[in-house]
């Protein structure tokens, strides 16, 4: 049997992606839920995470061979805004339950960074439903946009989808800007586009009904100049934010990780174009992971000691407990003292 492990966790819109393994390795077991963890009036519900993550870890833990949980990072979406009752909980739930001693828990877009770029200084464009962009120097975190379907994402495949309709409607009414291939592929896609607005206003998913179009927009870009016009303003945005949140000195790295990557040339072409004119200094690559390789990247670190990404309440907030007694089952109880570090963490 191994004797120290890591837990790594991506919590998102879809549930949980959980891994377990041994610093230095990759991890040795994996699973995924299919329910989101619940969001209330007190923000991202710990109780139902660890309702969901206990039996899961000690079921990967036992696969793994591995006997303990040395080592937590949790990563999820909304962290930045709704994670104060994580922040205040989840670590003696997690000490208590699993008996970690160091937990990390961190904005989605924070192992997104650290599963594209590792602990290089440099920015990366989280690009999917929505989009933000995350930067850092190593001395602190800087992010852009995230703000939402209604008030930004701009150039995410919301954004994309909801312009690409906005160009179909235009081109039904006859106005200026319209496209009928867009047109076509909208009515194709959901009907008649005269019953549009009551089919999609009253959806609580509209963000990811939007985005569903984003594709069909680049499928036209090749053939239709507006749909080619709609991607490369999306890249002006992309850009934008990616300048607002890289580090201005050195040689940094830019990436794009999430759903956008896959969008192909229409996008991609054109994003490439703007942020070698925005950000010639810096060196634009690919993503070497997601955010759950990201969270196993954290883990890795924080175990060994040698974390250097930036620690911040809202975007990566370190905690360590101490081992002052344990009881028969070998957890760590409630009360065991778990001071807080911020600010980069090198132990």
């Amino acid at each position: 049997m191994t004797a120290a492990g890591y837990l790594a966790v991506d919590s998102g819109g879809s549930g949980l992606r959980v891994a377990v393994g041994v610093p230095g390795r990759a991890p040795s077991a994996q699973r995924e839920t299919r329910e989101p963890v619940r969001t209330g009036a007190r923000g991202i519900d710990p109780g139902h995470l660890m309702i969901q993550l206990a039996p899961l870890a000690r079921e990967l833990a036992a696969r793994a061979g591995v006997t303990e949980l040395g080592t937590a990072v949790i990563g999820a979406a909304g962290f930045a805004t709704l994670g104060d009752a994580l922040r205040a909980e989840l670590p003696r739930a997690l000490a208590r339950e699993l008996g970690v001693t160091r937990v990390a828990l961190a904005a989605d877009a924070v192992t997104a960074y650290a599963g594209a770029l590792g602990t290089r200084p440099g920015a990366v464009l989280a690009g999917g439903t929505g989009l933000i962009a995350i930067g850092t120097d190593l001395t602190a975190w800087r992010r852009a946009d995230g703000w939402g379907h209604l008030l930004g994402d701009c150039g995410g495949g919301a954004w994309i989808g909801r312009a690409g309709l906005e160009a179909a409607l235009r081109a039904h009414d006859g106005r200026d800007g319209g496209s009928g291939p867009l047109l076509r592929c909208a009515e194709k896609r959901f009907g008649p586009v005269r019953e549009l607005p009551g089919r999609l206003y009253p959806r609580t998913d509209r963000p990811a009904v939007l985005a569903s179009f984003a594709p069909l927009v680049a499928e036209c870009a090749a053939h239709d100049p507006v749909a080619a016009g709609i991607l490369r303003a999306a890249a002006r945005h992309m850009a934008d934010s990616a300048a607002a949140v890289c580090p201005p000195d050195g040689r940094p790295e830019v990436a794009l990780t999430g759903g956008l990557s896959k969008m192909g040339g229409p996008l991609l072409v054109p994003l490439r174009e703007e942020l070698a004119r925005r950000l010639p200094h810096a060196r634009q690559v690919l993503p070497e992971g997601d955010p759950l390789h990201g969270a196993v990247r954290i883990a890795t670190e924080l175990a060994a000691g040698r974390l250097t990404l930036p620690g911040e309440p809202t975007m990566l907030h370190v905690v360590t407990a101490t081992r002052t007694r344990s009881d028969k089952t070998g957890r760590i109880p409630l009360t065991c003292p778990l001071p807080e570090q911020e600010g980069p963490v090198s132990q």
